[in-house]
C-alpha cells in the first residue's frame, strides 16, 4: 500500500511567505518551544527566564488580562491580502513586533543575543540589546548593520554612561532604549535559590543540573562562559563572581529623575524611548522632556507582583497620548493572537521577549527564525480571519469592554 504525503499552499508563494511558514512542525506553537526548553537547559536558567517576581501574580495578570481581549470579524465587505508592514521611527518594519531586552541572554543559550539578533535582521523586524545582554553593543551592530536599538541601564558615574552613549553613536544605533521600571531589583525567590541574585554564587545543586544538560554544556564551553560583554572594558580585570555582582550594585542605579533624562535627551541626537511606563504621570513627563516614544512595560512582571497589566495601563494611557508620543508596549505577549489584541487596544508596535527566548532555548541557532515565523503567520492569520487588511486598522475590529 503507497501512502501520499499531500501539502497544500496557497499560491503564488513570495520569498517573503517562505521566509514566513519556514517553521518546524514539531514545534508550531510557543508552548511546545517552551516545554522543550524547559527540557533542554539547566533548571536555574529556565527558573531565570520563565519566572516573575514575589508569587507570579502579576507574570501571569499580564498574559491572562490580554486573552480576556475580543476581536468582532467582518466578513462581507471587499479586502485584500493582510499586510503586517508597520512604519516606526522612519522606517518600514516587515511586521509590527520586535524583540524585547533581556539580560543574560547566553545563559539560557549559547550567543543567543547574536541568534536573534540576526535573524530580526532577516526579518526586518527591531532587536533591543540590553546593557546586561551577553554580545557587545558592537557586535550586535555589526550583525543588524546598525539597525538595533538599545536599552541604557541607568550608570551611577556620568562618566559611564557618556562612554556607552558615545560608542553607541559610533555604532550608528538609531533608537534609544532608557529603562525605568528598575529603581530596585525584584524579589525573585527562585533566583534567590538558585544562586543567580547579586552577587551569584554557584551551588553543587547547579553543577549537578548542568550535567544533567549535556548539549548546553557543551555548547557553552565552546561559545565561553556567558558575561556582560557591553560591559566588559569597565569591569575590574580579574573580577570573581563576587566582585563582578559588587560591580553591577555599584554601578548601576535605576532610578531615574528628569534631570537624568533631560541630560540624555541633550546628548542622544537619535530616538529616544522610555521603557517601563505604567502611568499617566509618567507619560506626561516623557511628553514635556521631548521623547519621541514610550513603551508601556512592567518587565515581565518581574518587578513589582501586585502592579497593573500592561493592557489595563495602555487602555489608560493610548486614548490620551496616541497623537502626542508613540506608544509601544511589552509584557505578557507570547503569540500572535496576542499581539493582535494589544495593537486593537491601541498600542502602535509591541515587543516579546520570553517568547524568543523558549525558541532559542529550545532550538538553538534555528529558534530566532522559528518563532518570528510563527508569530507573522498567527498573526496574518487573525487579520485575514477579520478580514483586516492593514495592522493600523485593528483597532476597528476591537469589541468594546462594557465591565
Amino acid at each position: 500500500m503507497r501512502i501520499e504525503i499531500v501539502f497544500l499552499v496557497r499560491e503564488p508563494i513570495t520569498n517573503q511567505e517562505e521566509m514566513e511558514i519556514a517553521y518546524n512542525p514539531k514545534y508550531p506553537d510557543i508552548e511546545y518551544l517552551r516545554d522543550k526548553a524547559k527540557k533542554r537547559i539547566p533548571q536555574f536558567a529556565f527558573d531565570y527566564l520563565d519566572g516573575g517576581c514575589n508569587s507570579g501574580v502579576n507574570l501571569r495578570r499580564n498574559t491572562d488580562e490580554i486573552r480576556r481581549v475580543q476581536l468582532k470579524p467582518v466578513y462581507i465587505k471587499d479586502h485584500g491580502d493582510a499586510s503586517m508592514q508597520t512604519s516606526l521611527f522612519d522606517r518600514m518594519y516587515d511586521a509590527p513586533f520586535g524583540i524585547s531586552p533581556i539580560g543574560l541572554q547566553g545563559l539560557m543559550w549559547p550567543r543567543a543575543s547574536e541568534i536573534l539578533a540576526k535573524a530580526a535582521y532577516d526579518h526586518n523586524i527591531p532587536f533591543i540589546l540590553s546593557t546586561v545582554a551577553t554580545a557587545s553593543l558592537e557586535t550586535i551592530s555589526e550583525i543588524t548593520e546598525g539597525n538595533a536599538w538599545f536599552q541604557l541601564y541607568n550608570p551611577v558615574e556620568d562618566r559611564l554612561r557618556d562612554d556607552l552613549l558615545e560608542r553607541l553613536e559610533a555604532a550608528a544605533y538609531p533608537v534609544l532604549v532608557i529603562l525605568s521600571d528598575v529603581p530596585t531589583f525584584g524579589y525573585r525567590s527562585k533566583e534567590i535559590k538558585n544562586g543567580l541574585a547579586i552577587p551569584p554564587r554557584m551551588t553543587l545543586r547547579n553543577i549537578l543540573q548542568i550535567f544533567g544538560r549535556p548539549r548546553w554544556a557543551m555548547e557553552t564551553l565552546i561559545a565561553g562562559q556567558p558575561s556582560f560583554k557591553t560591559l566588559t572594558p569597565y569591569i575590574p580585570k580579574g573580577a570573581n563572581l563576587r566582585h563582578l555582582g559588587l560591580f553591577m550594585n555599584r554601578t548601576f542605579s535605576g532610578r531615574l529623575n528628569e534631570d537624568k533624562i533631560k541630560t540624555i535627551r541633550d546628548k542622544w541626537k537619535g530616538k529616544l524611548v522610555l521603557k517601563g511606563v505604567a502611568s499617566l504621570e509618567d507619560t506626561e513627563t516623557a511628553i514635556k522632556l521631548g521623547l519621541d516614544g514610550i513603551i508601556i512595560s512592567n518587565h515581565g512582571g518581574r518587578q513589582l507582583d501586585h502592579g497593573q497589566s500592561t493592557i489595563e495601563a495602555l487602555r489608560t494611557i493610548a486614548p490620551k497620548y496616541a497623537d502626542q508620543i508613540k506608544i509601544m508596549i511589552d509584557s505578557g505577549m507570547r503569540t500572535g493572537p496576542d499581539i493582535a489584541s494589544v495593537l486593537a487596544t491601541g498600542a502602535e508596535f509591541t515587543f516579546l521577549g520570553r517568547s524568543f527566548m523558549y525558541g532559542v532555548a529550545a532550538l538553538g541557532r534555528h529558534g530566532g527564525n522559528h518563532t518570528i515565523s510563527i508569530l507573522k503567520t498567527q498573526l496574518r492569520q487573525v487579520m485575514e480571519q477579520l478580514c483586516c487588511d492593514r495592522i493600523e486598522d485593528l483597532p476597528s475590529h476591537l469589541i468594546a469592554d462594557e465591565s
